[in-house]
């Protein structure tokens, strides 16, 4: 079952086309700083062995390609959105499109 339709732009299906992988995660990390200040993360990054599928919902791409999002972010993400590389020269990577509302909602609340 598919939980989010994710559209990928021309950069990020090459980026995914250059890097054969066993698989793609959409990670939410949230931590706490020394303050009590809440510290929100998202990445998309390579599945690694400690990733449980049980964790996490699936976000598919037109072709059928999958990419696991995190339960917690799975919560506050849009049912579709887009994908992108962002950064430049050796700091490019992968990264959600989302409109900064959609950005407020899945950091900050």
């Amino acid at each position: 079952m598919t939980d989010f339709e994710l559209q990928a732009d021309e950069k990020a299906l090459a980026w995914l086309a250059a890097r054969p992988s066993a698989g793609w995660v959409i990670a939410y990390n949230l931590h706490r700083c020394c303050g009590g200040g809440k510290i929100c993360e998202v990445r998309v990054r390579e599945r690694s062995a400690r990733d449980r599928q049980e964790e996490y919902k699936t976000a598919t791409l037109p072709d059928g390609a999958r990419i696991m999002v995190d339960g917690r972010a799975a919560q506050r993400l849009p049912s579709r959105f887009g994908l992108t590389v962002g950064g430049l020269g050796p700091l490019k990577h992968l990264d959600l499109v989302l409109s900064g509302e959609q950005w407020g909602e899945l950091l900050y609340s």
